[in-house]
């Protein structure tokens, strides 16, 4: 093959550097008027994220924001977030959100751990946002009234022009404190780089242009913030909600056209228990899922309601980003798999756990090298998932490798109890924990909640149900009944380690 001897060599195309302020930059002189971003009767188009960051980060950087500083965001979602977004990836400043949902006495050693050049705090967070900085004895501002800088009115007049920093894609973009049960969260640091691969135009849909995505997630998870990276850097809008229940996720969706909705099974099986009908669904094309376990009955549900769209399910973490995809095609070919590795992911089991290595892994924990080398070993992301593989190279979670229950001398997955009692026509929802026991070590525990109308169900009946499937040190030796599991707020993962202190509490 002949080669155009003025065609960009290896060196010149690895020089291009992957920062996200490029994408707002470039997608504002590409599609100016296109609409990036809503919420509820809000619009922001690519052109005013753009001029709206640009002149936020002349704001900032006259207030000593410099490349690396870390700026802590705390408010509701919220369409103010964008801009300063893509302010601080112009600067080369790190975007720290702190939970929304959390009070100060939960954010402030959280912010503290961030060690934030500056707190900013949304409309509904003024009054603590300014408690938590002067604790810290830092900076304050704020978009609304309230003490401090008012960063919109400081804005205005502000040059629209891109600030002249120097910023490397190696750089850190963001860092997303994890949702810890117990403890200090660890706080997960992303590249530009990282992000940029994370979000690039097909990695995570293949819809067209249309009404964009609808996001159910907060913006101080990692979640939402790649959903809408993803979009926009296909020049489709993102759809923010301000509370992702059924009606309102239904609404949006309808009302933009959008193409792509994706949903955690939790909030799934609350949208198909609110019934699809009476809502135009019909420019939807992917309807995917993910982040938790997903059971096969769920999956039919969404196929059955939802026919004329795609589903597939993707398991990854905000350490390892994508990892692994089941592809529409294998649902129900592959049932209770979670697929296999993604392009440019490499898959492997270490002694049973899951291990994932790829360009779109974390730099590491924020400020833990202690905890980033436990995780992080030759490059391979140890995710604590206890998987199985099968021949064609679908991966399956059978459980979690520091959640296994060890009871009498035997090893017990909660996964797989939890997969055998999913199977009761009474059972809605089902978590199984190891519960301590001066005689067995632990005791194999099933938490449930009961389908309305279903009759009183009671541990003989449980153990009865299992037979056949679990042998019997895997059946449950206690049952709760309970009126809902508690999940974390922002994904909806139950929170096991809440669950084993509540039964505690009740034997104490």
């Amino acid at each position: 093959m002949r080669h155009d001897k003025k065609s960009p060599d290896c060196a010149t195309i690895l020089a291009v550097s992957l920062c996200i302020g490029d994408v707002f930059r470039i997608a504002a002189a590409s599609s100016p008027t296109r609409v990036a971003a809503t919420l509820g009767d809000d619009t922001l188009t690519f052109a005013e994220i753009s001029a709206r960051g640009n002149r936020l980060a002349h704001v900032l950087a006259g207030m000593g924001v410099t490349r690396g500083d870390r700026i802590c965001w705390w408010g509701d979602t919220s369409l103010d977030a964008v801009p300063l977004f893509a302010a601080l990836a112009s600067l080369g400043a790190v975007f720290a959100p702190l939970n929304a949902r959390a009070g100060v006495e939960e954010v402030a050693p959280v912010a503290g751990y961030a060690r934030p050049r500056l707190v900013v705090a949304g409309t509904t967070h003024v009054a603590e946002g300014a408690a938590v900085a002067a604790d810290l004895d830092v900076p304050f501002a704020h978009i609304g009234a309230g003490p401090g800088t008012d960063l919109l009115a400081a804005a205005e007049g502000a040059s629209e022009a891109p600030p002249n920093v120097p910023v490397d894609e190696r750089d850190p973009h963001v860092i997303f404190f994890t949702s810890g049960s117990t403890g200090r969260p660890k706080g997960v640091v992303l590249s530009h780089r990282t992000n940029w691969l994370r979000t690039y135009p097909g990695a995570t849909s293949t819809a067209g242009a249309g009404g964009g995505t609808v996001c159910m997630f907060p913006l101080f998870h990692m979640a939402g913030w790649t959903i809408a990276l993803g979009a926009w850097q296909s020049r489709r809008a993102v759809h923010f909600v301000r509370v992702p229940d059924a009606p309102t996720l239904l609404a949006e969706t309808e009302r933009h056209r959008a193409a792509r909705l994706y949903c955690i099974p939790a909030v799934w099986a609350r949208i198909l228990d609110h019934g699809v009908a009476g809502h135009d669904l019909s420019a939807l094309q992917e309807a995917d899922t993910g982040t938790s376990a997903t059971p096969v009955e769920l999956l039919c549900a969404l196929h059955d309601a939802l026919p004329h769209t795609v589903t597939r399910v993707f398991y990854g973490s905000t350490e390892a980003g994508p990892g692994v995809q089941l592809a529409h095609a294998d649902l129900f070919r592959k049932p209770g798999s979670v697929g296999v590795a993604q392009p440019g992911v490499e898959l492997r089991l270490v002694e049973g756990e899951v291990c994932l290595r790829s360009a779109f892994m974390m730099d590491g924990y924020f400020d833990n090298p202690d905890a980033t080398a436990e995780v992080l070993r030759d490059g391979w992301y140890h995710t604590g998932d206890l998987g199985a593989i099968d021949d064609d190279g679908y991966l399956s979670i059978v459980g979690r490798a520091r959640d296994v229950i060890r009871t009498g001398g035997e090893t017990v997955a909660p996964a797989e109890v939890e997969a055998a009692l999913a199977t009761h026509p009474d059972i809605a929802e089902i978590a199984v924990v190891g519960v301590p026991d001066p005689a067995w070590g632990e005791t194999v525990t099933a938490v449930i909640v009961l389908r309305p109308g279903a009759d009183p169900i009671d541990l003989a009946a449980i153990r009865a149900h299992c037979d056949g499937r679990l042998a019997s040190f895997k059946q449950p030796r206690r049952l709760e009944v309970v009126p809902a599991l508690p999940r974390t707020a922002a994904t909806g993962q139950v929170q096991r380690t809440l669950i084993v202190e509540q039964l505690q509490s009740r034997l104490s």
